[in-house]
């Protein structure tokens, strides 16, 4: 099947405009015959099932938590763009454009993303309408503040829960449509197979996860919302139950997947401290406006620092080394986070790391408390030159930003960031790879389309920080809406979908040999302890930093692991009962086949660009190598085994953008 990116012809600047005027739409009274199933209920899913409803569809939404308000969107603590230039410092729909694109190092799909920045704007309308409470300035209007690899503030925020205020604004307009009927939801069920009729995806296989009953749900349209795969690594900042199952499932009824090997690593989370650990925490990369990054220049320092010896604080200022902000003058502590994550390493493995593992860094407000106190203090009319007022008087400023931030750090660490520098270490946290999506965010499945971080589309090879939330969103309210109309209008004859027909019997009748095969196996060892291996395979051979001859043995592990896996896992209980162990296996399950083709993605893109970075394309300096043959998407088609997974690419055309050297120095 050849790639057709349905990218509207004309300038970039109408391309969006022009696409709505011309698609298809359905009228309202036809919308009541047309039932779609949203797989999902985050920001990206949520949205979207809100506003089909609204628009008068009938909508069947799915998540496996007990509530939709357990998404893992709640989890963006640190704020979400728009171009909205409330600061007067130049920002604009194209620089957000044209910064989203280089951050994601040329390797995103060019309409997709001015499509982005186009929208984004009308989302902060849209959840201020819903209640969200954003910071506002001391004039009432909405405060912003920078993240990394821009130059403006444009980064919308409610304290260090921007994506749990965004989630309940979005949770309260499905209520809305719940309470009308237009929704029906469906809590604790899990996807487990899409159905394809006729070519089309016309359902989805569920299992609902309080009783094991193995459900058939049908539907004129799926979009799934169901977000990244980054627990693949085992060890990540996502929720415990985030997996790839929806996505995975849809790859293999033939969607294409694409850009795996594009993982985000996240500069500033909690280190690692044990193999007893489950997930990882992340710090919010808000925290990097005021905080300093650095470790020890003398390397005795940092041995008599691990050895209980000495305390950060008392390293004088002339003895530290903010690298980022020697590195990197122009960008300093907000650079990118594959440019941060790979600087941190670079330190750590040079023997600068600061805790007992030797991989951890320093991120210190001891600057910002003072600066900002001296402001307060000025304000005030307070003496500027006692330093423990100033610095008490910048705290309470820091708290008022941040507080639920210091407060979980130090619930976890047992330290108080206010008085010593937080520790922090990159770790994996987004995916900017996904199910391949054309402009209208269906897949290469008619009727079957993928929202928010489950599809590739807008970040390239690395997401700009505040840039999730802002494509969840855009997805979900004010594009998928309009797109999905251009499919359905063929529909408004078809009448309700059968279940029982035989591709939904076959369809059930594989999910149901999958999980007794998994209950009977009788295995020796539980799930976590072939994710936990599969995770080691990922981080060591694919995870910051990889190579020719890492890849091609993660590859060979990875495939023996899964061949292990199926013959000696052990699943307890049974399928008719609530039953974690088995709801964990099927998960791991997928991701044992998605690290195989992530690592077969990884080795054929010889270059480095954003979050893939191959050891053997670097430049003198260390930083990525970009080559301009590799300006493509790579679009996986399944074929059985990851190993036989074909390649297919789409060429990507920069016509409003100059790709250059992505510099942030």
């Amino acid at each position: 099947m050849a790639l057709d990116s349905k990218i509207p012809k004309g300038p970039l600047a109408d391309k969006w405009t022009n696409h709505k005027n011309t698609i298809n739409l359905v009228n309202p009274a036809n919308k009541r015959l047309i039932d779609v199933i949203v797989v999902g209920t985050g920001l990206a899913g949520g949205s979207a099932a809100a506003t089909l409803a609204e628009l008068g569809y009938n909508v069947k939404a799915f998540c496996f938590q007990d509530s939709p308000r357990r998404a893992h969107s709640i989890a963006a603590q640190g704020g979400i763009n728009a171009a909205k230039n409330y600061q007067g410092d130049g920002d604009s729909t194209y620089r957000l454009f044209y910064d989203t694109v280089k951050g994601g190092d040329y390797r995103s799909r060019e309409a997709n993303v001015y499509r982005l920045a186009e929208v984004s704007a009308n989302i902060i309308d849209q959840c201020v309408a819903q209640g969200v409470p954003f910071a506002r300035e001391y004039g009432g209007l909405l405060d912003n503040r920078s993240f990394g690899g821009v130059l403006v503030s444009r980064t919308f925020y409610a304290a260090g829960q921007t994506g749990q205020q965004l989630l309940l604004g979005a949770y309260s307009a499905m209520n809305r449509q719940i309470g009308r009927g237009k929704i029906k939801m469906y809590n604790r069920h899990e996807m487990l197979d899409v159905v394809i009729v006729d070519g089309k995806a016309r359902g989805i296989i569920v299992r609902n996860l309080v009783t094991g009953e193995i459900e058939r749900h049908s539907a004129h349209a799926v979009v799934l919302g169901t977000g990244g795969y980054g627990n693949v690594f085992f060890l990540s900042t996502n929720a415990m139950g985030s997996n790839v199952t929806a996505a995975w499932k849809a790859h293999k009824r033939g969607a294409y997947f694409a850009n795996p090997c594009y993982t985000q690593i996240h500069p500033t989370c909690i280190p690692v401290s044990g193999d007893h650990q489950s997930k990882l925490t992340l710090m919010s990369e808000s925290l990097r406006n005021d905080g300093r990054i650095w470790v020890p220049k003398k390397i005795e320092d940092v041995e008599a620092i691990r050895a209980g010896k000495l305390k950060p604080t008392q390293i004088a200022e002339e003895d530290r080394d903010y690298y980022l902000e020697r590195r990197y003058p122009a960008f300093g502590n907000l650079v990118p986070r594959d440019v941060a994550s790979r600087a941190a390493k670079e330190r750590c493995d040079a023997g600068y790391g600061v805790n007992a593992t030797g991989e951890a860094v320093y991120l210190d407000f001891a600057s910002a408390f003072m600066r900002y106190g001296k402001e307060q203090a000025h304000v005030r009319g307070l003496d500027e030159n006692d330093d423990a007022l100033v610095k008490k008087l910048g705290q309470e400023v820091v708290k008022t930003k941040y507080g639920n931030l210091f407060q979980m750090y130090e619930k976890i660490v047992d330290q108080n960031p206010y008085e010593t520098p937080m520790m922090i270490y990159p770790a994996v946290h987004y995916t900017m790879g996904g199910v391949w999506v054309d402009y209208n965010l269906q897949t290469t499945v008619p009727g079957l389309y993928c929202i928010g971080e489950a599809n590739f589309s807008d970040h390239g090879a690395n997401r700009l920080g505040a840039s999730a939330l802002m494509q969840g969103l855009a997805d979900g309210y004010f594009v998928l809406p309009y797109t999905i109309g251009d499919y359905l209008a063929d529909d408004i004859r078809t009448g309700p979908i059968s279940t029982d027909s035989k591709e939904f019997e076959d369809a059930e009748k594989s999910v149901r040999e999958n999980i007794e095969h998994l209950i009977n196996n009788n295995g020796t060892h539980p799930v976590d302890y072939f994710h936990k291996r599969l995770g080691k395979i990922m981080w060591n051979k694919c995870g910051m930093a990889r190579n020719a001859e890492g890849l091609k043995e993660a590859i060979n592990e990875i495939a023996e692991l899964r061949a292990e896996f199926w013959k000696d896992v052990r699943v307890p209980g049974t399928n008719e009962e609530f039953n974690e162990e088995l709801a964990k296996a099927l998960r791991v399950a997928d991701f044992l086949e998605l690290g195989e083709l992530f690592a077969k993605d990884a080795l054929q893109r010889e270059e480095s660009a954003g979050g893939h970075f191959r050891e053997e394309y670097q430049t003198e300096e260390g930083e990525a190598m970009r080559r301009k043959e590799f300006q493509y998407v790579s679009a996986w088609e399944y074929k059985g085994e990851p190993k036989d997974a074909v390649l297919h690419k789409e060429n990507l055309v920069y016509e409003n953008i100059e790709v250059k050297e992505r510099s942030y120095k």
